[in-house]
């Protein structure tokens, strides 16, 4: 396991939601200060504010990419090819270790509520949820596509 995945997986045991966890893992790389990045990055959990849409470990590490690797030249269709390329190189990977990127189908058979309270986090609630999984795995990725773009 990378430095960073172990960083994203004990945020997310801490409380993080998982966007956050993974996120905030990467914060040395980002440059982005610790409360900026759980700000940031505090609406994607639950699968985007609990809507159970595309995973927050997913979109965290989507927000990483952009943060890194992302355009800011709205008319340089080139660069936004190659930006939408990498995030689809992300969601490939990720599919390839979970079979999906959406929130609900990753907890299928989990019972959720769906109340925009989040759950209390009791040691039955990390017993059950395979989402620790789901930031280690994100956060792995990061990682590759990191040192890949570094070479």
């Amino acid at each position: 396991m990378t430095e960073h995945a172990k960083i994203a997986r004990d945020n997310f045991l801490a409380g993080y939601n998982c966007a956050q966890a993974v996120f905030c893992a990467f914060e040395d790389e980002t440059g982005i200060d610790h409360e900026t990045a759980l700000k940031l990055s505090s609406s994607f959990g639950g699968g985007i504010g609990k809507l159970r849409e595309v995973c927050g470990a997913f979109s965290g590490a989507a927000a990483v990419l952009g943060a890194l690797y992302g355009y800011t030249d709205v008319a340089d269709q080139e660069k936004k090819v190659a930006h939408y390329a990498l995030i689809q190189q992300l969601a490939e990977r990720f599919k390839a270790e979970h079979g999906t990127v959406i929130c609900r189908e990753l907890l299928s058979g989990i019972k959720t509520s769906k109340s925009s309270a989040p759950e209390e986090r009791t040691p039955e609630y990390y017993k059950e949820r395979p989402c620790a999984a789901f930031v280690v795995t994100a956060a792995e990725i990061l990682d590759e596509i990191i040192a890949e773009k570094s070479k």
